[in-house]
C-alpha cells in the first residue's frame, strides 16, 4: 500500500565495462538473456550445492538481450538497462498481505516439489508454517510475521503445482515478466531467479518483523476507500490533513486500480478520512485488518533492518523482467533491486500503473500464483477484458 506516485529518486549507475570470464555471474547472466541460451534452473552458484536446499525452478528461456557493445573479449553493459524495452506477452502476478486465508497450502502437499518447499520454510522460520496456513487459528495466520512468509511460501508452491499439470511446464516457460503486489515483489524476484527460494524467505521473514515492530511503535491503520478516483482520495487526504497533527496525516498508501485506493496514517487521521468519505462521493470505507500504516513514513524504522539484511544476501540479475513496486519499471543492477527493496516499505505501490503499463504493452495473458483472486480481480476493474487465470495452493 502506498501514497502519491513515488518521486523517491533511484540511484543511477553509470554504463561499465566489464571483462568476462567464462562462468562468471555476469557471463552467465548475459548468456541467459541470449535468445536461443537456455537458463539454468536457479542462478549462478558454486558448484558445489547443499543437497537438501529447496528450489524454484525457473523458466528454460528468456527471450531479452542486453543492451551492449562488443569490444574484442569486453562488453559495455549499461548496470540497470537490460530489460529497458521489454515486450510482455505472457505474465505470472503473485500476490500481496491480505490474500492469506485458512486453507492455504494444503493442495501443494500432493506435489512433491511444493511441499518441499513448505519443508524447507519451517526449518528457516523455526515453526510449522504448514500447520498455521491449513488449520490456523485466522487471527495468527493473519499478523504480519506470519502471513508475509505464508504467501510467499504458498505463491511459490502454486508454481510448481502448475509445473506438475499437463503443458504446465510450458506455461511457465513461455513467462517473459513477472510482479507482486507489495511482499509479492519478493516472490516475484525469487521466480526470476533474482535470490534463492531460502535467501527470500529469510528476507520476507525479517520484513514481516521489521514492519510488525514498526507497527507496534506508532498508532497507525489503514483504510480502502471505494468508489472514487485517485484524484479525489487524495483530495480526501488533503482536507482530512487540515484537522490533524503532522504525526497524524494520511497518504494514499497503495494505487490498486480505479475506485479502490487505499490511505495509511495515524489513527486520528484515517478516522477524519472515514468521516469524510461520504461528502466526497466514496461509496465507502473498508478498515483494512493490518497492522498499521504500511507504505508510508510510519514504517521508515523498518528501512534499515532491511537495508542491513539485503546488504548481505546475494542479489542477481533476474532472468525475465520484475516489475517494481516503487516505480512501476524493471531492474536488471542488483544493488538498485537492494536500494529499490529497501524504499518500498516506505513508497506508494504503483500497481495501477504497472498493470496498465503492461497491458499497453501488449500483455496478453496473466496467471496469478497464490492465495486468493484479489489481483485477477483488480485486472478486471482495470481491464474487463483481460485474460487471467488463478493457480492456487
Amino acid at each position: 500500500m502506498l501514497f502519491a506516485p513515488s518521486r523517491l529518486p533511484l540511484q543511477r549507475f553509470p554504463p561499465r565495462r566489464l571483462r568476462l570470464v567464462p562462468g562468471s555471474p555476469m557471463a552467465s547472466t548475459l548468456a541467459i538473456l541470449r535468445p536461443s541460451a537456455p537458463a539454468p534452473l536457479v542462478g549462478p552458484r558454486p558448484r558445489v550445492a547443499a543437497p537438501a536446499a529447496a528450489r524454484v525452478a525457473l523458466p528454460s528461456r528468456s527471450r531479452y538481450s542486453s543492451t551492449r557493445v562488443s569490444l574484442g573479449s569486453e562488453v559495455a553493459v549499461g548496470a540497470d538497462a537490460l530489460f529497458a524495452d521489454y515486450k510482455p506477452t505472457t505474465a505470472f502476478l503473485f500476490p500481496g498481505q491480505g490474500a492469506q486465508t485458512v486453507g492455504m497450502g494444503a493442495e501443494a502437499q500432493t506435489v512433491p516439489a511444493a511441499a518441499k518447499l513448505f519443508n524447507q520454510a519451517n526449518e528457516i522460520l523455526g515453526y510449522d508454517l504448514l500447520d498455521l496456513c491449513t488449520n490456523g487459528p485466522k487471527e495468527k495466520l493473519d499478523s504480519t510475521v506470519i502471513s508475509q512468509p505464508a504467501i510467499y511460501v504458498t505463491s511459490l508452491a502454486a508454481v510448481e503445482i502448475l509445473r506438475a499439470r499437463d503443458g504446465g511446464e510450458d506455461v511457465i516457460n513461455s513467462v517473459d515478466v513477472t510482479c507482486g503486489l507489495s511482499l509479492g515483489e519478493y516472490t516475484a524476484l525469487a521466480f526470476a531467479g533474482a535470490f534463492s527460494f531460502e535467501d527470500g524467505l529469510k528476507l520476507v521473514k525479517l520484513r514481516g518483523e521489521a514492519m510488525q515492530d514498526a507497527s507496534d511503535a506508532a498508532n497507525s491503520a489503514m483504510v480502502s476507500v471505494i468508489g472514487l478516483d485517485s484524484e479525489k482520495v487524495q483530495q480526501l487526504c488533503d482536507a482530512a490533513n487540515e484537522e490533524v497533527d503532522e504525526k497524524e496525516r494520511v497518504q494514499i498508501a497503495n494505487f490498486l486500480c480505479p475506485g479502490n485506493y487505499a490511505v495509511s496514517g495515524g489513527v486520528k487521521g484515517i478516522e477524519v478520512v472515514e468521516a469524510k468519505a461520504k461528502s466526497f462521493k466514496a461509496r465507502m470505507t473498508v478498515r483494512l485488518a493490518v497492522a498499521g500504516a504500511f507504505h508510508t513514513s510510519f514504517m521508515q524504522p523498518a528501512v534499515s533492518r532491511l537495508e542491513s539484511a539485503l546488504a548481505s544476501t546475494e542479489i542477481r540479475s533476474p532472468r525475465i523482467p520484475v516489475i517494481s513496486n516503487v516505480d512501476a519499471q524493471p531492474h536488471s543492477d542488483p544493488d538498485t533491486i537492494k536500494q529499490i527493496l529497501a524504499q518500498q516499505v516506505t513508497s506508494p505501490v504503483q500497481w495501477e500503473t504497472t498493470v496498465k503499463t503492461l497491458m499497453g504493452k501488449g500483455l496478453e495473458k496473466s496467471y496469478e500464483l497464490g492465495p486468493g483472486k484479489v489481483i485477477a480481480g483488480i485486472l478486471k476493474r482495470i481491464n474487463k477484458g483481460a485474460s487471467i487465470e488463478n493457480i492456487g495452493a
